[in-house]
């Protein structure tokens, strides 16, 4: 196309070649084969696995509330891996880890005769210490969980009891489930010592009224502890709501040390619920529900917080 210009169409020649210029190289970039693009994907961090703990604390009837705080955690697809419980807390733990979810635990309280748990000896006619036996509330806790023992529970389970001679913690993670709580949960003067492999036991309240550093022991990452003793105040003079309140007091230090180690500390709203009264059982379920409920943002975020280490 070029070269048919008459040389006095130089003015054409000189408008047309940048025009051509462009149209070729145009071209070549038509028809050169293009690059791959390059396709970076996102870094996506595993989510760690996480064994969440579960330290149930002791408090006589108190101990109803734990059921609500399962109640609630169950709710929000919170499922503790691990459960170990003081006292009351072992007997809720015990049929927890036995494979009772919230509801059917709630079920059991409703319908628990205080009875069946009672089986007063004769402490005037008797060389032993102490009123309960403790065999009632043993048998009744193993025809809960069918008599299997705590190493073949559906969730690893501990139970603390304290050595009546040597005053150190014990957790109890084999042999028979109710003989283990009868022993977490045998409050001198009210229930008799339990005799275990020729060493006696007693309530487990003595030396960890809440087991946070037993739930670490068992391998939890995260604790979740449920604190339901009561604060010291004035009660009644007899000799049991006297022994009651020596225990409160006790507790009160021993927690202060322990509850450090938890995660979250769930602590139910029982203000004048005694430790005898086994008639306020739904209303200490619901305590237990709401004092989950309202730390369950604060859960939740720390969940996701330490999978995301």
């Amino acid at each position: 196309m070029l070269l048919i210009l008459k040389r006095n169409s130089h003015w054409k020649w000189v408008r047309i070649v940048p025009v051509v210029i462009c149209l070729m190289l145009s071209a070549c970039v038509a028809t050169a084969p293009l690059a791959p693009a390059v396709v970076v994907a996102p870094i996506v961090k595993p989510i760690k696995s996480l064994r969440i703990g579960l330290a149930l604390g002791g408090g006589a009837a108190r101990g109803f509330a734990h059921i609500g705080v399962i109640k609630a955690l169950e709710s929000q697809g919170i499922a503790p891996d691990i459960v170990v419980g003081t006292s009351a807390g072992s007997v809720v733990g015990a049929m927890y880890a036995a494979g009772n979810n919230g509801f059917a635990l709630q079920k059991l309280a409703l319908e628990m005769d205080e009875a069946a748990i009672s089986d007063w000896s004769l402490p005037l006619f008797s060389k032993t210490s102490g009123v309960l036996k403790g065999e009632a509330l043993q048998a009744y806790v193993n025809k809960i969980v069918l008599q299997v023992p705590i190493e073949r529970l559906r969730k690893p389970f501990g139970a603390v009891a304290t050595d009546l001679i040597t005053g150190q913690p014990i957790l109890f993670q084999r042999g028979n489930t109710g003989l283990a709580v009868r022993a977490s949960s045998s409050v001198p003067g009210v229930f008799q010592p339990v005799r275990i492999n020729e060493r006696q036991y007693v309530d487990g309240g003595l030396v960890s009224p809440v087991p946070v550093m037993f739930a670490r022991e068992m391998g939890a990452d995260l604790v979740i502890a449920v604190n339901i003793s009561s604060q010291p105040e004035v009660q009644a003079a007899g000799s049991l709501d006297v022994l009651m309140q020596t225990f409160t007091i006790m507790g009160q230090r021993l927690n202060y040390f322990e509850l450090r180690g938890a995660d979250i500390v769930i602590r139910p709203e029982l203000l004048g619920m005694r430790g005898n009264d086994f008639a306020g059982r739904n209303l200490a379920i619901l305590a237990g529900e709401r004092a989950a409920m309202a730390n369950m943002a604060e859960l939740k975020q720390k969940i996701r917080a330490m999978q995301e280490r």
